[in-house]
């Protein structure tokens, strides 16, 4: 009976310590805006796709984002979408493109996690094959911020009930990498691996 009590005792006051964090002011980081993410990556340029409709971005609520192709030599195109959110207490929180795509016509037919190794750090992939009548697409989508790097969904909205009350801060990005599917699926993501070392050194200040 005493353990019980001791417990029910730490529960309550831990969800009064989280609750108490949760509703303090954000802490706002210092970042550069998406914006100035390089043109050049690498082999890879980059050009702008035509910006996101008003409407888009009031259902995504987004605060910051890029939307760019970039192209190699030799390589197929690459449709790169990072979205930045600098809060998501009020309901604004990162849209899963596992709900996002299939709503643009886009049914998944393959779908795994892959670990991408960008100099000493480890970048946690979703890799998706998608598909639209004749058309297939690689995905790789990944969450960043507040210093973490997950593909995970659920983990990611642990962490960021946490960050909240420790931290101050429910900031946090999606990146999304898109090329077609030319030969085989695996070529494809090899395609978008090369590129993600790339250009993951340049997200750090951006999605801080």
């Amino acid at each position: 009976m005493l353990t019980r009590s001791v417990i029910a005792a730490l529960l309550i006051v831990g969800a009064g310590v989280y609750a108490k964090g949760a509703a303090a002011p954000e802490r706002a980081p210092v970042r550069a805006p998406l914006g100035s993410t390089p043109q050049s990556i690498g082999d890879w340029r980059g050009r702008e796709a035509p910006p996101l409709a008003d409407d888009v971005i009031a259902q995504l609520g987004v605060d910051d984002y890029i939307n760019r192709h970039y192209v190699a030599d030799g390589a197929a195109p690459i449709a790169v979408y990072v979205g930045y959110y600098a809060s998501q207490r009020q309901g604004d929180t990162i849209h899963s493109p596992q709900n996002c795509l299939p709503g643009a016509g886009w049914q998944p037919i393959f779908s795994d996690r892959a670990e991408i190794r960008a100099g000493d750090r480890s970048i946690p992939v979703n890799r998706v094959i998608i598909q639209k009548g004749m058309d297939r697409q690689a995905v790789f989508y990944w969450y960043q911020g507040r210093g973490r790097v997950i593909a995970n969904e659920f983990a990611n909205k642990a962490w960021l009930m946490m960050d909240a009350a420790r931290l101050r801060r429910t900031d946090g990005g999606l990146v999304r990498l898109m090329t077609s599917v030319n030969g085989t699926p695996e070529e494809a993501f090899s395609t978008l691996a090369a590129f993600s070392v790339a250009l993951f050194p340049h997200l750090s200040t951006h999605l801080p």
